[in-house]
């Protein structure tokens, strides 16, 4: 009987996660923002990278792509680190909450396409 409580559980979480990770509709795609200024941190790690970037006087938490795609499209670890000065553009959360998913980064010369 526990271990059936135990898989159904895990059947309904699994979904809710997901979602909770994934849920792209979170972000208002329509009103895209460019932000440009130096990285105050960067993670290139899984499942995606992130990084944070100062806008509208508050420090904003950055959604990058999957760390193997950025990868694909020309965009290195060494490309981006803390201090690097970027332009970011992409949709920020429309409940309020400092971050953004980023569809399009620049780097000096370099644009990348993370979406």
């Amino acid at each position: 009987m526990f271990r059936s409580f135990v898989a159904a559980a895990v059947l309904v979480a699994a979904p809710v996660a997901a979602v909770a990770h994934h849920g792209w509709s979170a972000y208002d795609e329509t009103k895209p923002i460019t932000v440009g200024g130096p990285l105050k941190n960067v993670v290139w790690g899984n499942p995606h990278g992130t990084a944070k970037i100062s806008y509208q006087k508050k420090d904003w938490d950055v959604v990058l792509a999957p760390t193997s795609r950025m990868t694909a499209r020309g965009l290195n670890a060494d490309a981006i680190s803390k201090g690097q000065r970027v332009t970011l553009t992409g949709y920020a959360r429309r409940d309020g909450t400092a971050e953004m998913r980023i569809e399009r980064i620049t780097v000096g010369k370099t644009t990348v396409e993370l979406r």
